[in-house]
């Protein structure tokens, strides 16, 4: 892989990322801001993706704005929350044509950065508030995300299986807010909150594609002097968890699949000794189609619709999800059980692990190629407080060994069971 060469600069209280490289045609900006998560303001925060990309004060409406991105050779917007470990993360993205590219072209970025910061910074808004019909229309559109939850069952044994595992931690809250916290939202409290929310979030902006850093730095930060606060918000720290045992829940709904999720604790964050040897373990036991527990539950025991895992890596959690028979319930849990005793013991050979670091480097190139993953990947820094370039993650995965991977494999701990079934099924508990 060839060095990925990220330029930081902190200006105006904001951190400028500037990345150049020749693998695109396009350039995109893409700014992060982060803040700890919150009861208080999740939900707001949930539906402030939906409400910046209706307009601005040039562009007061969705069709306007969509008009102008549409001169910008087809720029391409895109708002959305996520979480990572203890904070949220809002991510403002927008892709355009490089002008280097189009003959009789020479203001596109200059064009793409005035409406970048006017989507962040002058979103449409009169007397302080938002558009008030723009605010309701929104929360409905919320309150539908919300309410189908329940719909996707995968998804809602996983909220479900977080709700109970991180009972009072931050992790549980719902990255799509709370209905009843809906309610309260109005246009004036909002914008309020947004404004505030300029003010304090952690702000990264990244500017990746073939680009000249000294040009766009000359663009970018007179076009971003924006009075800050110094210092950004942080969570309160929690107490690791070393769970004795692990806790079982069982719901029921009128489902033909039922859902079976375990939740673990590893112990271990991105950035930590471990983390390399963390993701080779997870290619291992549930990551890929060669796995233990796609081979031995899916395929050798046909227990399991899907059978896989992946990590949180800055919450240190690691999930499996499987797919299955209600009256399977029983086997099928022993047999998950059984691969990660199988883990801890060492039973799997170094051809499968080589197998696996290949797979494991690959998918990171693959993300790498891509404009948006690359972003993600260089902010997973950012997120974790910790200098890992993707560079060196590729090399800590090449020279994990055996016996770091049973020693990550013998620091988890399962923390909880979930099982979602059908009603009446024959469980002994």
């Amino acid at each position: 892989m060839n060095g990925t060469y990220e330029e930081a600069v902190n200006e105006n209280g904001m951190n400028f990322h500037f990345v150049p490289t020749k693998k695109f045609k396009t350039i995109a900006i893409t700014a992060k801001l982060k803040a700890p998560l919150e009861r208080e303001t999740i939900t707001q925060r949930a539906l402030l993706p939906y409400i910046l990309q209706q307009g601005t004060q040039s562009y007061p409406d969705r069709s306007a704005l969509q008009m102008k991105l549409d001169s910008l050779y087809g720029a391409v917007l895109s708002i959305n929350g996520s979480k990572k470990g203890n904070h949220h993360i809002m991510t403002i993205r927008l892709e355009t044509a490089n002008q280097k590219f189009i003959s009789h072209e020479s203001d596109i970025v200059d064009e793409a950065v005035k409406l970048f910061k006017e989507i962040i910074f002058e979103p449409n808004h009169e007397n302080n508030a938002f558009p008030g019909e723009v605010v309701s229309r929104e929360k409905d559109t919320l309150r539908r995300k919300i309410n189908t939850v329940t719909d996707d069952k995968m998804r809602f044994a996983n909220m479900r299986l977080i709700d109970e595992m991180c009972r009072d931690e931050r992790y549980k809250l719902h990255i799509h807010g709370y209905e009843d916290a809906l309610e309260r939202i109005t246009a004036e409290n909002l914008y309020t909150y947004y404004k505030a929310m300029l003010q304090e979030d952690q702000f990264d902006i990244y500017v990746s594609g073939d680009i000249d850093n000294e040009a766009l730095k000359a663009k970018l930060l007179p076009a971003f002097q924006h009075h800050r606060r110094s210092g950004s918000k942080k969570p309160m720290q929690e107490a690791e968890k070393y769970p004795d045992q692990a806790n079982v829940i069982i719901e029921n709904q009128q489902i033909q699949q039922a859902k079976l999720h375990f939740g673990y604790r590893t112990h271990i964050t991105f950035g930590d000794d471990d983390y390399f040897a963390l993701h080779v373990f997870n290619g291992l036991f549930g990551g890929f189609p060669s796995s233990k527990l796609f081979i031995n539950v899916r395929e050798k025991n046909s227990l399991a619709y899907y059978a896989a895992s992946r990590f949180e890596s800055h919450k240190g959690l690691l999930f499996v999800f499987s797919g299955i028979a209600p009256q399977d319930y029983e086997q099928a849990r022993d047999i998950i059980e059984q691969q990660m005793d199988a883990m801890k013991k060492g039973v799997f050979t170094e051809e499968e692990m080589a197998n696996t670091k290949e797979l494991i480097v690959n998918q990171l190139l693959e993300t790498m190629d891509n404009s948006k993953g690359m972003v993600e990947l260089l902010y997973q820094q950012v997120a974790g407080e910790m200098n890992l370039s993707p560079d060196a993650l590729i090399d800590g995965i090449k020279n994990v060994s055996k016996d770091d991977v049973i020693q990550v494999a013998n620091k988890l701990d399962l923390d909880t069971i979930y099982l979602l079934t059908s009603p009446g099924g024959d469980i002994n508990e």
